[in-house]
């Protein structure tokens, strides 16, 4: 049955139980109520980081029995973070900071198009058959081409310092417009609706749809993640050392996993799979630590589906930002933290995010942090960088 024509929730599936960790907008909190009540849902959780999305919000978990929600992956299927920890100190590169960032910013694509003139390939691009199962095979020749960019938004490179004062190269981006063009045509196929306020598009995962967006998906997760660790190496070389830590992690995605003795489809978008023992990078803002953390084995963490915040969470949209914040205002807040930042707007200015460590606080009983890692040079996309793909 396509998105558009979903049958009635079933009894056994209405009430499902949801779990709200933080303080939200009755808005945000609206449109997790709406995709809880369509589907055949099993619980869900919203995440302390949440805000609202398109069809589902940012930093919500839902397990669904049997089926997939396109809408809940979103539109950049895979959007996750690496970070690596290298053999260097931060004290061998400090007088070096600003030459660094400025060779990770030409060397590096941000924006819509390629400022490198590095071909950058990957076996992936050559297995012919995840290409024709998902049906994106038309894509490959543009995904070749957009391989290891980063876009703009939120994505970034990112120099931090841990607390023995050792530098990590952070990265955050997703699949670009793969992602976007297989939620794209697997959302017309199935019916469903682009936007805000929109019922969620759920596909069984035993139709023929079903089976077919499984596979974009999966192609999309591979890709993102070979754009990452591309991209990190890159960085590695230009800053030098080699790695000696390396956490990698998709929060835009979909798993098989089991809960309460059930296989399910635990769709997280914007959240951090944290399964005990299992660790996470996860970015605050421009101006504010990033931290690696580990997954708990507690109550607390089962009834959270193993699932964490992805970032810090917006306090307000991108327009609002710009209107209320001032670029004088940012760059203070920057260089009190010894921040150098080369591109970036008003939309990420840290002032628009909460604090990572205040919404840490409402996840403590299912993570614990490993490591803090204290931004020392981002690298974002500029003023004017148009980039379709971001999310």
């Amino acid at each position: 049955m396509l998105a558009g024509t979903l049958a009635p929730q079933a009894a056994e599936h209405r009430n499902a139980p949801l779990v709200v960790l933080g303080d939200h907008s009755e808005g945000t909190l609206s449109q997790m109520r709406t995709c809880m009540g369509v589907g055949r849902v099993v619980a869900g959780v919203l995440c302390a980081d949440g805000h609202l999305g398109y069809a589902q919000p940012v930093g919500g978990v839902i397990a669904y029995d049997g089926q997939i929600s396109i809408s809940g992956v979103g539109f950049d299927i895979g959007c996750g973070n690496m970070a690596v920890r290298l053999d260097v100190p931060f004290a061998a590169i400090r007088d070096r900071v600003a030459g660094l960032l400025g060779e990770i910013r030409t060397t590096i694509s941000f924006g819509i198009g390629r400022s490198n003139s590095e071909r950058v390939d990957h076996p992936l691009l050559d297995d012919l058959e995840p290409w024709q199962v998902s049906g994106m095979a038309d894509y490959r020749d543009k995904a070749r081409a957009q391989l290891g960019t980063v876009g703009s938004g939120n994505h970034y490179v990112d120099l931090l310092e841990d607390e023995e004062g050792m530098v990590w190269i952070g990265v955050h981006f997703g699949s670009r417009g793969l992602g976007h063009t297989s939620a794209a045509r697997y959302l017309a196929l199935a019916g469903g609706k682009e936007g805000m306020h929109v019922a969620p598009a759920l596909l069984a995962d035993d139709s023929d749809l079903g089976r077919g967006y499984i596979a974009a998906m999966e192609l999309a997760g591979r890709y993102a993640q070979a754009g990452r660790e591309w991209v990190v190496d890159r960085v590695r070389r230009i800053v030098g050392g080699e790695v000696s830590d390396t956490v990698h992690n998709h929060h835009n995605y979909a798993w098989r996993e089991r809960h309460g003795g059930r296989d399910l489809w635990v769709v997280r978008k914007g959240a951090t799979p944290a399964f005990p023992g299992q660790r996470g990078f996860v970015g605050g803002s421009m101006g504010d630590d990033a931290v690696i953390l580990e997954g708990l084995d507690t109550p607390a963490a089962a009834a959270s589906l193993y699932s964490t915040i992805h970032g810090a969470g917006r306090t307000f949209g991108r327009m609002e930002a710009k209107r209320r914040l001032t670029r004088q205002q940012m760059d203070d807040w920057l260089r009190e933290r010894g921040v150098v930042l080369a591109g970036g707007d008003l939309d990420e200015s840290p002032m628009a995010y909460r604090r990572l460590a205040d919404v840490l606080t409402h996840h403590l009983g299912s993570v614990q942090v490993r490591h803090r890692l204290r931004p020392f040079a981002v690298a974002m996309a500029g003023t004017g960088e148009f980039d379709p793909f971001k999310d």
